[in-house]
């Protein structure tokens, strides 16, 4: 892990201090917990009836109902829940390129959601994406000790994604972080993440030079996960292009979550820290 990033992780965890996790009122399964859930389970909230089946336990057979209607009937009770965050990183090449902010700032934006997460004892899980995704070592403890977080994958997060896919919780809060950028219908990913979540929060994390293109001037431009390069001459029309394009695809990724009820914001990598009111206008955070 480069120096950079670690210590992105350790000022993120300090800005999260700051910060409380929004948990929906769907929240995460687990066997035990503090929360509320949906599903039946083994809490003191009484929910319902249905009939016994075998294998079911007996110490939930109401022998009032039974004695009153001959019929063999299960207390049903909302269980018990632990609410839980998924992290998923983008961890291709665009994430990470050279003299880029964007790897430091996705470290510093994930650091400060698992400790806000933490601030409401809410369990958290990071996922990276590479040949497949796999959870970072030490994830479940502070972020100053993660380990293995690097932005280096040739691969974009929907080949991640076809490959091996995130062990994500059920109704569990995901948040997903990435540049967005690479040629996919929005649609694969978001439905993919969203399905089985209490909640689903996509992050653009752009750096300034993917929102804002020189004016003019000749370029060499490589493909980060390819190698391909392309030389290409900048204008003022090739400029207005590129703007286009990315506002094309900004809205594509935005009417993608409006379908399928995901929330998106977009921040700037360089502007991190004077634009995290955005995730508490998202309904993410709160103030601790």
């Amino acid at each position: 892990m480069k120096p950079s990033v670690r210590q992105a992780l350790r000022e993120g965890e300090q800005l999260g201090l700051r910060y409380s996790l929004l948990m929906p009122q769907t929240t995460a399964s687990g066997a035990t917990g503090s929360r509320l859930g949906r599903r039946t389970g083994s809490s003191i909230d009484f929910q319902d009836y249905r009939d016994y089946e075998p294998g079911d336990d007996l110490r939930f057979i109401d022998w009032g109902v039974y004695a009153r209607t001959d019929r063999l009937t299960i207390k049903l009770f909302r269980e018990e829940v632990t609410p839980h965050l998924d992290l998923i990183l983008d961890g291709s090449r665009s994430m990470g390129l050279e003299e880029s902010a964007k790897p430091e700032a996705a470290a510093k934006l994930g650091a400060l959601l698992a400790t806000a997460a933490a601030n409401v004892q809410c369990t958290h899980a990071v996922w990276l994406s590479g040949e497949g995704f796999h959870r970072l070592a030490n994830d479940s403890h502070p972020p100053s000790t993660w380990d293995g977080l690097g932005f280096d994958s040739v691969r974009n997060l929907d080949q991640s994604l076809d490959l091996l896919g995130p062990r994500l919780r059920r109704l569990g809060v995901r948040v997903l972080i990435s540049d967005l950028l690479w040629p996919a219908q929005p649609i694969h990913t978001i439905r993919r993440l969203r399905e089985g979540a209490a909640a689903l929060f996509v992050i653009q994390l752009l750096g300034r030079d993917d929102v804002t293109p020189p004016e003019q001037g000749s370029l060499r431009l490589i493909d980060s996960e390819t190698g391909e390069t392309t030389e290409l001459y900048v204008d003022a029309g090739v400029s207005r292009q590129y703007r286009d394009g990315l506002a094309r695809l900004q809205q594509s990724w935005d009417d993608t979550c409006r379908q399928c009820g995901a929330h998106l914001t977009t921040l700037i990598a360089e502007e991190l820290e004077s634009s995290l009111a955005r995730l508490e206008s998202m309904q993410l955070v709160a103030p601790a």
